[in-house]
């Protein structure tokens, strides 16, 4: 079984990648419900955090019912890294996660996530200082490299376990592809069959159905999937692996009253926990994909993509569940 530190997982974990305005509670704790093994928060600044900027801080609410969780934190200054534990450290998770992957502009552009692939070093040094900060565990989420020409992940890797990291995420493309392309996994699997690793290694990257769970698992061998883009808006998502796991079959489909009802409850959630603004605006990228299938869907999508007013987002789901209660989606 893989563990993180003294946390012990399920043999090949489902984790809930962390995400920018997606893996926020309220989409955690659904994701939780249908059977995520660990999530992680959005990814928190550190800048904003020592600086006490509202949303830094509101991003380290955590909840009992999510262990284990991660707090994933970026920066690349190491003074505001070390203040970034000490505070991070005070709500509790079950580790601390550095982001060395995240290929945004404005990220990459103050040497922040893949910008400091440019820089392994650095990237070497803020996690051995970091690990030494707390009692914590800390793990690391990155990319192959910052491109094709200057992939050293085997090494890479190598070298932060060598200094204290406890498991390592890698998304199977450089920062040069952003998110275009395939992910390739070999790379991975290398850190993976490296004979000097022994923590964790989950992979990350176009993990979008069943099939490519089981391939991950048994083709290349890694201890864990790192669920990202394919949970947008379906929290079935990890039911659905962990059907075909025991079974080999596919889940039958999600019904339109589950939908219906999971998008109310993220709508409610969200609204409970950051407002109707915040709540109504950050919910709508989910709306797409919980209703995705359904004919002539596109007034009702707009209604609720459009609406400030929770209310009228919520006249548009009763609209739903009532004129298509009928409608069989498709496995």
């Amino acid at each position: 079984m893989p563990k993180i530190g003294d946390i012990v997982l399920p043999e090949f974990p489902l984790l809930l990648a962390p995400m920018e305005d997606v893996s926020d509670p309220p989409f955690r704790a659904l994701c939780k419900e249908q059977g995520a093994d660990v999530v992680y928060t959005e990814f928190v600044s550190s800048e904003g955090l020592i600086r006490n900027a509202a949303k830094s801080v509101m991003k380290l609410d955590i909840y009992e019912k999510e262990r284990p969780v991660g707090i994933q934190i970026f920066g690349a200054n190491m003074d505001s890294m070390l203040q970034t534990i000490d505070i991070v450290a005070e709500s509790k998770p079950d580790f601390i996660d550095i982001n060395f992957g995240c290929p945004v502009k404005k990220v990459v552009s103050k040497g922040a996530g893949a910008g400091i692939l440019k820089d392994v070093c650095l990237m070497e040094q803020l996690t051995a200082e970091m690990v030494k900060r707390t009692s914590i565990p800390i793990t690391v989420k990155t990319r192959l490299g910052w491109d094709h020409e200057s992939i050293r992940i085997v090494e890479v890797a190598e070298r932060l376990q060598d200094v204290g990291c406890q498991a390592i995420a890698i998304h199977g493309r450089t920062r040069a592809q952003m998110y275009k392309g395939n992910a390739d996994w070999k790379p991975i699997a290398q850190v993976k069959n490296n004979p000097r690793m022994h923590i964790p290694v989950f992979g990350n990257g176009d993990v979008d159905t069943p099939e490519k769970a089981v391939e991950m698992r048994d083709s290349y061998g890694l201890d864990g999937a790192m669920i990202g883009r394919a949970s947008i808006g379906n929290p079935w998502f990890f039911k659905q692996v962990k059907h075909f796991f025991k079974t080999g079959e596919h889940l039958g489909p999600i019904s339109i009253e589950e939908r219906v009802e999971a998008a109310r409850r993220h709508l409610q959630m969200s609204i409970d926990w950051k407002g109707e603004v915040l709540g109504v605006f950050e919910t709508r990228r989910h709306y797409t994909n919980y209703f995705k299938g359904i004919p002539h869907f596109k007034d009702y999508r707009t209604k609720m993509v459009t609406s400030d007013d929770p209310k009228d987002v919520f006249a548009a789901f009763d609209e739903v569940l009532e004129n298509f209660s009928d409608y069989q989606f498709s496995s």
